[in-house]
């Protein structure tokens, strides 16, 4: 079962520009993202998926002497970027992340990917009940290319996951129970802002562990507050 892991990426952030590559603690944000996924048990291809404006050029710099795939696509239709990354890769299902989140649960990641397989779903999410940035979700190749086929508007477009959500009467949509311990969806986990970005400095260079963990991160918050 072929299973791609897409992390879309940008230079070109308003409200904090070229954020995927700003240092913490001492890597690359975009490095955070892939080094978690070097945890993750099941087999899957990782590709960073950017835009072909020149400005990504450092994306494609940044990831190609580390050996880290990048497929470059249209800057504003994010949704058609998945769709031929994904075509291109020949992924049968496909997780969706994005570089600006650092503390993506590997663990529930895990679990997501399982129970999308195991449940025969469309799509699997495991948003809502943990910090923001900490979730991910799943969708098989053919849902994905009927959002692309069928999802015309400017928030299907730019948010790949958004005709899918609309349309539970065609899509089986599953979503992930997450462990009380790690039910905080008050928190800020994800890096939007200049705030945002030296808060995660902050739990990244106070963290005991290399990769910290959402409970350990939920902590690191309470300690911080």
């Amino acid at each position: 079962m072929s299973v791609g892991v897409i992390i879309q990426a940008r230079m070109s952030s308003i409200r904090l520009p070229g954020k995927v590559l700003k240092p913490i603690a001492g890597k690359a944000l975009l490095d955070h993202v892939l080094g978690r996924l070097s945890l993750l048990a099941y087999p899957v291809q990782v590709v960073v998926a950017t835009s072909d404006s020149l400005q990504n050029d450092a994306i494609a710099q940044h990831c190609l002497p580390k050996g880290v795939a990048v497929f470059r696509g249209s800057e504003s239709d994010v949704l058609d970027r998945y769709y031929q990354c994904a075509n291109e890769n020949r992924f049968e299902h496909v997780v969706r992340l994005t570089a600006d989140n650092p503390f993506t649960d590997i663990e529930e990641l895990q679990r997501l990917i399982e129970q999308h397989l195991a449940q025969h779903n469309d799509y699997t999410h495991s948003f809502g009940a943990m910090p923001l940035g900490v979730g991910a979700e799943i969708f098989t190749f053919a849902a994905l290319e009927r959002s692309a086929r069928e999802g015309h508007a400017s928030n299907h477009r730019e948010h790949v996951n958004e005709y899918i959500q609309e349309h539970p009467d065609i899509f089986r949509i599953g979503e992930l129970e997450i462990p009380v311990a790690k039910q905080r969806p008050d928190l800020r986990l994800t890096v939007d802002t200049e705030t945002d970005y030296r808060y995660a400095c902050t739990i990244a260079e106070q963290a005991p562990n290399r990769w910290v963990g959402t409970e350990e991160a939920i902590r690191l918050c309470s300690r911080s507050a």
